[in-house]
This record gives structure tokens, C-alpha cells and sequence, in this order.
């Protein structure tokens, strides 16, 4: 083994809790390394997150385009040009590189490419993208290598050539039809982007709803969005096997008959990428899912090592990738804080957008917790009817003997924006009376939360 060049902290993987913790402790005069392989800054801004919103913003513009009659927009002909939706795309994500590697050299933490592997505990050997080796060592080690679309074990799935979301989203031509198998977030939103800019478009679900963890009328109501705009719904169906080759003709053989289409999109979870790192040279443990075992302070079963984001368990979202920063950087720095007990708030990007935070129904119930239940249709927000969008609704949760909130969720125009009101109300432990009571805007979105915590019964 070559000699180690000693580090502070190194960190394995660039995303989100990795950089900002190498940043935040190279600006405070520590010697910081980062191994990245590929993505500076991870999957978000490259190929997941940030790219994805990208798109499906400009598949909002193709809709609104296609329903300027109803504005009194009279138009011409016009087509969609996915290779330019894919350029606008790459443009942005050039952008968000170029600032993250302003980043690492205005903080002194140093980036190095390539693939890394663990030879020894808290010793990682990296084969340089440029050639050559390089051995690392530091006083801690953080593993923050995130996770990858899964491709289940079904017969002819793999052979297929399915896309991911990378592969989608640096697509220059329009498929003609686009089977989507798995109806979660990735899949929901790609699915209607994909139909907006003019696939026919098939979502295929194996459980008996999409997104089958929210409540009764979440799913039906994000359901009737897709089916309202021409996407077909198959809930309830398994594969058995797959045929054909993606991209030019695929059929999915299910007990209820073959589904055909031209492409074929896979949104059936993620894996996190702790396979071939060398875990087992330094007493890290994973779990039967393949996450790195830790504690509530992100304490792997190693001494001096950590773990961080996706490839640690924590909940698949770069805002809770970022929650784990402020984790290791208090642990890090004779601090304490824990991962136990935060919130985690959901937003999924479809058209309108679904966002969610606290206990939804389902939850309470199968908890036991006694709630009074405010609902408001999107109809009675002034705003939604400005803009012609009053699909959805705004539903809160509130203690039975009390004035807690207990959760809300809204499906609406800007829901996401609307619940981070809530949210920081919950967080601040205000009871539902101050929203039900203060002077909100109008007409704006969240002046809706008035009629809604308005309309909570009586205890």
C-alpha cells in the first residue's frame, strides 16, 4: 500500500452532506478532501433533482402553450424540440457545476475525481478519472455515496435497456409511447411531463394505487389529474416478464393481458451505492437492504466513520441530505444533535403539485392519534380561480383536544411554497388559531390557510 496523505476528514461521494460538511469544515482551516467519481455535487444537480424540475417546468410551458385559448391567446403552429429541452437542461446543470467548483476553491476543501475504495479502516485508495492512484486517509471518513435507480430481478427487464431518470432526461427525441413502470414520485412526474410534451404516456403499477402510501383521497385525486390528461393508469399489475428492446418496441406481459409501447421508463425505487466501496475492510456494517448502518448521529459501526444521505437510510430527499450535514457537523465539532424526531416534508412536482407535512390521515389512524379534520377545495382560493386552476384541495389535521396542527397537505398550484407556511408554524408550535387568524395576502395561495384552519370543528 502506498504511503496515505493525511486528512482531517476525507469524504467519499459529493452530494449533499458531504460537500457542505467538507465546505463548512476546510473554511474553519481543516485539510478536506472529497472523492467523487463522476457528478460534482452529486446526483441533485446533475441528474436527479434540479434537472428533473427543469424539465417538467418546461413541460408546463408546452401545456400552457396548448391551453392559450382558454387565455384568449390565440397561437400558431408550434412543436416541442426535445433537443433543446435537453439543452436548456444541460445549460443549467453546467451552470450549478461551475458553482460548486467556485465553492471548493473559495472554501480550500479539495475535490478528487475518481473512484474510491476502502483498502484499510478510514483508508481509501482512488483511481484518479486522470490515472494514476492516490491513497487517503483521515482522522474521520465520511461515506455520502447515495443511490441509484433499482432494476428488480424481472424476467427481460434488464435485457431490455430500460431508462432511468438519467437516461430520460437526456432524451433529444419524443418517445412515441412511454410505458412508466412504478406510479411513485420519479414516475408521476416524468409520466406527465413526458405526455405534455406529446408521448402517449402508460403508468404501470404493481400496488393498488399510485402512490399508495398517501391517503384514499390523495391517490384518487393525483390519479384523476393523469387519466384528465390523457395518461393511462394500470394500478393492481404486476410484470411477469419483459419483451423487446427500448427505444424501439417493448412489451410488458402482465396476467391481465401485454402492454405495448415504444419506450420504456423504470421509477421502481432506489439502491444505495455501497456495493464495491470495500466496506468490508473496515468493520461498517450494512443493513438487509444494503444501507450503511448508524446511529441517530449518523455513527457508522466503525470508529471514525460516518455515513450520510441515501446510501445511510435516511429518507431519499437532498432536504434531508442537508438535515444530515447539520448532523455531522455538530458531531463533528463537539457538538450533539440527532436525526431522531425531525420533520420530513414530501413535495412531489406534478402539475399541480402535491406537498405534504406532519401526519396525514392514514397515519393518525394507524397510530392511534385522535384528530379534527379541516378540508377547503381549491375552489375556494381566490388565487386558484385567478388562475384558472382550482383542482385540488387543502386538508389539515388538528389535535381532537387541542390547537396542535398535526399535519397538513395540499394539492394545489404552489402547494410546496403553501406547506412550508404550515410547517414552520408546527415547528414554532403555534397553535392552528394564528394562521386561522392572521393577515395573509390576498390574493395569494396561502391565504387559503385562513379559510382552512377557519373551517376546524369545534373540539
Amino acid at each position: 500500500m502506498a504511503h496515505p496523505e493525511e486528512y482531517g476528514v476525507v469524504v467519499l461521494g459529493s452530494g449533499a452532506p458531504g460537500k457542505l460538511v467538507a465546505w463548512a469544515l476546510a473554511s474553519r482551516g481543516q485539510r478536506v478532501a472529497v472523492i467523487e467519481r463522476r457528478y460534482v455535487g452529486g446526483a441533485c444537480p446533475n441528474i436527479a433533482c434540479l434537472p428533473s424540475k427543469n424539465v417538467i417546468h418546461g413541460a408546463r410551458v408546452a401545456d400552457l402553450v396548448r391551453r392559450s385559448g382558454e387565455f384568449g391567446i390565440a397561437r400558431g403552429d408550434w412543436k416541442v424540440d426535445m433537443a433543446a429541452v435537453r439543452d436548456r437542461k444541460r445549460r443549467m446543470v453546467d451552470g450549478l457545476v461551475e458553482m460548486h467548483l467556485a465553492k471548493y476553491g473559495e472554501t480550500g476543501a479539495e475535490l478528487v475525481m475518481g473512484s474510491g475504495r476502502f483498502i484499510a479502516p478510514r483508508t481509501i485508495e482512488v483511481t484518479l478519472n486522470e490515472g494514476g492512484t492516490r491513497t487517503l486517509c483521515g482522522r474521520s471518513v465520511i461515506i455520502n455515496t447515495g443511490s441509484r435507480a433499482r432494476l428488480d430481478d424481472t424476467p427481460g427487464l434488464t435485457a431490455s435497456g430500460p431508462l432511468t431518470h438519467v437516461e430520460a432526461l437526456e432524451l433529444d427525441r419524443l418517445p412515441e409511447h412511454l410505458l412508466v413502470l412504478g406510479g411513485g414520485y420519479v414516475g408521476l412526474e416524468l409520466a406527465q411531463a413526458f405526455r405534455r410534451f406529446g408521448s402517449r404516456v402508460t403508468v404501470v403499477e404493481r400496488n393498488g394505487a399510485l402512490i399508495h402510501r398517501e391517503d384514499a383521497d390523495v391517490t384518487e385525486a393525483v390519479e384523476q389529474l393523469l387519466r384528465d390528461e390523457g395518461i393511462e393508469v394500470r394500478t393492481g399489475t404486476a410484470i411477469n416478464r419483459v419483451e423487446g428492446r427500448s427505444g424501439e418496441s417493448v412489451r410488458l406481459h402482465t396476467a391481465g393481458g401485454v402492454i405495448e409501447g415504444t419506450h420504456l421508463l423504470v421509477a421502481g425505487g432506489r439502491t444505495p451505492n455501497t456495493d464495491g466501496i470495500g466496506l468490508e475492510m473496515t468493520g461498517v456494517e450494512t443493513d438487509g437492504r444494503g444501507h450503511v448502518k448508524v446511529d441517530e448521529r449518523l455513527r457508522t459501526t466503525a470508529e471514525g466513520v460516518w455515513a450520510a444521505g441515501d446510501c445511510a437510510g435516511s429518507p431519499y430527499f437532498t432536504h434531508i441530505g442537508e438535515d444530515d450535514f447539520r448532523v455531522l457537523l455538530a458531531n463533528l465539532t463537539g457538538g450533539d444533535r440527532v436525526t431522531t424526531g425531525r420533520q420530513v416534508p414530501y413535495c412531489l412536482f406534478t402539475d399541480p403539485e402535491l406537498a405534504r407535512v406532519g401526519l396525514s390521515e392514514r397515519e393518525a389512524r394507524e397510530r392511534g392519534v385522535s384528530y379534527r379534520l379541516a378540508r377547503l377545495p381549491m375552489g375556494g382560493v381566490l388565487r386558484a380561480r385567478t388562475l384558472t386552476e382550482t383542482r385540488g384541495f387543502y386538508k389539515a389535521l388538528v389535535e381532537a383536544d387541542g390547537d396542535r396542527i398535526l399535519g397538513f397537505t395540499a394539492f394545489g398550484p404552489e402547494a410546496g411554497e403553501v406547506m412550508a407556511v404550515v410547517q414552520v408554524a408546527i415547528l414554532a408550535g403555534l397553535p392552528y388559531t394564528a394562521l386561522r387568524d392572521a393577515v395573509l395576502t390576498h390574493p395569494t395561495m396561502s391565504e387559503g390557510l385562513a379559510g382552512l384552519f377557519g373551517s376546524v370543528p369545534n373540539g
